[in-house]
């Protein structure tokens, strides 16, 4: 199986680094970093990643801004969006305003919890209405 293409989009260059090594060490997953929120939309268009785990507090374009747009564009729009964030309360999250009801995750966050809510939410893009059914 190739490994899933994951998009780190921090602000913070050591959070990025981190999770990305501890992502690649599980062998499942190829991840790229990026660091300029402005380039955010760039590097995702040309990564074409399987889904992208996204800083909401960030210089430039915040992430709320940045998922609006991921999900606006034909070609990221099916893209499952993780917000990771060290500001945002769990109360906060859940009324939904800041995350626009995506997955949020408290940093610094376990790799089990990452992972966990990674697979659910690959899991969940393979279910959704209008999908074809996954290949036993």
């Amino acid at each position: 199986m190739d490994p899933k293409r994951i998009l780190i989009i921090d602000d913070e260059p050591s959070m990025t680094r981190m999770i990305r090594l501890t992502l690649e060490m599980t062998k499942r997953y190829q991840v790229r970093e990026e660091n300029q929120s402005m380039r955010a939309l760039t590097t995702a268009r040309e990564f074409k990643p399987d889904l992208i785990l996204l800083d909401v507090i960030m210089p430039g374009v915040d992430g709320g801004e940045l998922a609006r747009r991921i999900k606006a564009d034909p070609g990221l729009s099916q893209v499952p969006v993780i917000f990771l964030t060290g500001t945002v309360t769990k109360k906060e999250a859940a009324e939904g305003a800041v995350t626009g009801g995506y997955p949020l995750l408290s940093k610094p966050v376990s790799l089990k919890n990452l992972v966990e809510c990674m697979e659910n939410a690959f899991a969940a893009k393979a279910h959704a209405p209008g999908k074809p059914a996954a290949k036993p």
